[in-house]
């Protein structure tokens, strides 16, 4: 089938974080994360455009979704892909409901994203919080928009199983009195030293600025990592240091 003119300009407007606001909805591209959306998550698929090789393949082994699935061609796939070097499958997906629960923060380890700009960075924070088994990522409301189409290809399908929920830092800890929150500061102490607990909130600064000044406060523990005593680099970027942070925490006996 041939995308419709009102079809192009509906997908294309999901670029952009207040059209993705109207209609609840963000775009998914490519073959590995259009198939694990499909095979976890299928009630979350408004829309699927594909090539018809992609379909055929997908077929026997995907749950597409009926009177939601189009094969489109190559030329009309790149009209509506936000990839500089269009994938075969594109899809459009339901943004789910999201709420701050004591229980979600009590039950072991999770993120708290204060004003991380770049969308790349939000996506590899993602993946780092899906491999070391986070239970949930926070973030504030000046963070880039964890639906953004940068962010959601760099998550490489962690979307799909971190749950994202925005939320003021403040009212994190006001929900659950007494949690451990854990700041990445650079005058914190020893992040391989200091004792470290399997719950609470790990806090991360924007990539510039650090943790702002109105998350700071609310902080238990500050902790940094450290640098060689011949490192010139000035600081480690976002999803690294949160990675490293992760895995530290996660080798605690």
């Amino acid at each position: 089938m041939t995308i419709s003119k009102n079809a192009i300009k509906y997908l294309r407007s999901l670029s952009l974080k207040k059209f993705r606001q109207k209609y609840n909805n963000f775009v998914v591209e490519g073959d590995k994360m259009a198939r694990e959306l499909l095979a976890l998550r299928p009630d979350r698929v408004e829309a699927l455009y594909a090539l018809e090789n992609w379909l055929e393949k997908a077929k026997p082994e995907l749950p597409l979704p009926e009177g939601k699935t189009f094969a489109v061609s190559e030329a009309d796939l790149a009209k509506v892909s936000n990839l500089s070097t269009p994938n075969q499958v594109l899809a459009v997906v339901s943004i789910p409901e999201s709420k701050l629960e004591e229980q979600q923060l009590r039950s072991g380890l999770s993120l708290y994203l204060d004003g991380i700009q770049d969308p790349g960075n939000f996506g590899a924070i993602l993946r780092v919080a899906d491999w070391f088994g986070i239970t949930c990522v926070f973030c504030a409301p000046t963070c880039v928009d964890p639906y953004n189409p940068k962010a959601i290809q760099a998550s490489m399908g962690a979307f799909l199983r971190v749950p994202v929920v925005e939320e003021k830092l403040e009212n994190l800890c006001r929900l659950a009195p007494g949690l451990p929150v854990y700041g990445a500061v650079l005058n914190g102490d020893n992040v391989f030293q200091a004792a470290l607990s399997g719950q609470g909130v790990i806090v991360i600064g924007n990539e510039g600025n650090g943790i702002s000044a109105s998350a700071e406060q609310w902080l238990s523990h500050r902790i940094a990592i450290p640098a060689a005593a011949h490192g010139g680099a000035e600081s480690l970027n976002a999803a690294v240091a949160t990675g490293i942070i992760c895995a530290v925490f996660r080798n605690q006996k």
